[in-house]
């Protein structure tokens, strides 16, 4: 039993709600894996290695080698790989705090989130997305640019979540607050589906999501773009997704989470050098995990708001954590080299 201060920082409701969000968000792969400790010897006697991923675009990597069985292969006989899909980051960043989880793609707030309130056991290790949000506004809204969007009703997906703080930041330079903060725009979260309903009856009069909820909102009408991706924040050069890793298992494997990113990093060169291949595999897993498939034309739309990289962009990272502290989400602002892992011995 590990004794690190990663496990000394949850209690008892904490584990059982990252239990109860494991059993809820589709599991783990049948034949894989086992539930010990983070990285530790399964029944069969090999290591037991647990990856955490969402079913949406940006976590484009997961996608493919889940679907591709990459660490399957690569790591035969040595590991036993499972795979967990999460719907939000905080389920996801409280399966690692429980030792559930030892890789995880996730957002870079949420990921900065847990760096904080871990006290810098989750690393961010490699960047995964860029991009991929915009910035809508329903038609009948008199929305012509950000200045406009005093006194307006504005949804995202997530308070607290990457497309919540560009959102903030966008208001901030037009001299705009929110209702909570004195202001007099009015910011709701609401699930992206949801956000589509709300735009067509007028609910809200704009919304700030990811993709490839953009392209589907737009093309169901009610809405246009007010911002492209590249004009959200730091002209589109931010990271959407990141791997995070848990100390404790980078302590201990410090070879399995290179070979992890060697994966990740030929994983990256392949949907770049196989785009339409790509998104096919990509769209296959999102109907595994969500039961429905997206159009191709709008896969394929999304794709074109987005970047796959894996450089770590640390300034925008970094801007992030600053925005999420004055903002209140988190308590300090960690120091850069306590947020960032990318040697291991």
């Amino acid at each position: 039993m590990r004794k690190t201060a990663i496990k000394k920082l949850l209690t008892g409701i904490l584990l059982t709600g990252a239990l109860a969000a494991l059993a809820g968000c589709g599991g783990k792969d049948a034949g894989n894996g086992g539930t010990g400790q983070n990285g530790s010897k399964g029944a069969d006697g090999v290591t037991d290695v647990r990856v955490a991923y969402f079913p949406n675009i940006t976590h484009t990597q997961a996608l493919v080698m889940k679907n591709q069985k990459t660490l399957e292969e690569k790591w035969e006989g040595k590991c036993n790989v499972s795979w967990t899909s999460f719907n939000a980051g905080p389920a996801e960043t409280e399966a690692i705090f429980a030792g559930e989880i030892d890789l995880g793609y996730i957002g870079p707030v949420p990921a900065i989130s847990a760096n904080v309130k871990s006290g810098g056991d989750v690393k961010i290790i490699s960047n995964t997305t860029n991009a991929g949000a915009v910035l809508l506004k329903r038609k009948e809204a008199g929305i012509e640019s950000v200045a406009d969007l005093a006194g307006k009703k504005i949804a995202v997906p997530q308070m607290g979540n990457t497309q919540h703080l560009c959102l903030l930041s966008l208001l901030t330079d037009q001299g705009l607050k929110t209702v909570d903060a004195g202001g007099d725009v009015t910011v709701n979260a609401s699930s992206n589906a949801d956000i589509l309903n709300l735009m067509d009856n007028g609910s809200v009069d704009a919304a700030l999501v990811p993709e490839p909820w953009g392209t589907t909102i737009e093309n169901n009408g009610s809405a246009e773009v007010l911002l492209d991706y590249n004009e959200v924040f730091l002209e589109g050069n931010y990271p959407t997704a990141v791997v995070v890793a848990s100390k404790d298992f980078m302590d201990e494997h410090p070879d399995l989470v290179k070979e992890f990113l060697e994966a990740h990093e030929e994983a990256a060169l392949y949907i770049n050098e196989n785009m339409d291949e790509a998104l096919s595999i990509v769209n296959k897993e999102i109907e595994e995990a969500t039961g429905k498939a997206l159009d191709e034309a709008v896969i394929k739309n999304a794709f074109t708001r987005m970047t796959v990289d894996t450089a770590l962009n640390h300034e925008a990272i970094m801007k992030f954590a600053q925005i999420s502290k004055d903002e209140g989400f988190i308590s300090e602002v960690p120091e850069e080299d306590d947020v960032f892992t990318t040697e291991f011995n």
